[in-house]
């Protein structure tokens, strides 16, 4: 990868609509959802949603195929993947000290769900 396809993939993410459609296209994978589907989970117009689809596109982050008369969106897991060993390929390659953990350190965690907005109210309580 390199650092031009890096920063149109994250400058596609860098917007709230389209950070979530991505998100919930990668629920969805591999097969995707209609273009209506994602609108109604999401609550965004048509248009709208068509603009965001299309960055995410032109940035390699999603696919279309076209079943009868509804277009389906997936994710292109090999695009973000890509992203994350471009961002983390070098990772503790300039330190004296080295990987404490090794090289395995430098991979991603693996994400836990938000908490709910009652889980989170009842921790703080």
């Amino acid at each position: 990868m390199q650092s031009k396809q890096a920063v149109t993939i994250l400058s596609a993410l860098a917007q709230s609509s389209r950070l979530a459609v991505y998100r919930l296209l990668i629920e969805h994978a591999p097969d995707g959802l209609a273009a209506s589907a994602i609108a109604q989970k999401l609550g965004l117009a048509n248009a709208t949603l068509s603009f965001h689809l299309k960055e995410l596109s032109h940035a390699g982050l999603v696919a279309s195929r076209q079943e009868g008369r509804f277009i389906y969106y997936s994710p292109v897991i090999a695009a973000m993947n890509d992203l994350i060993g471009y961002l983390t390929d070098h990772c503790c390659s300039q330190s004296a000290r080295g990987c404490a953990t090794g090289k395995a350190g430098c991979k991603p965690a693996t994400a836990t769900k938000p908490r709910s907005a009652a889980a989170s109210k009842r921790r703080s309580a």
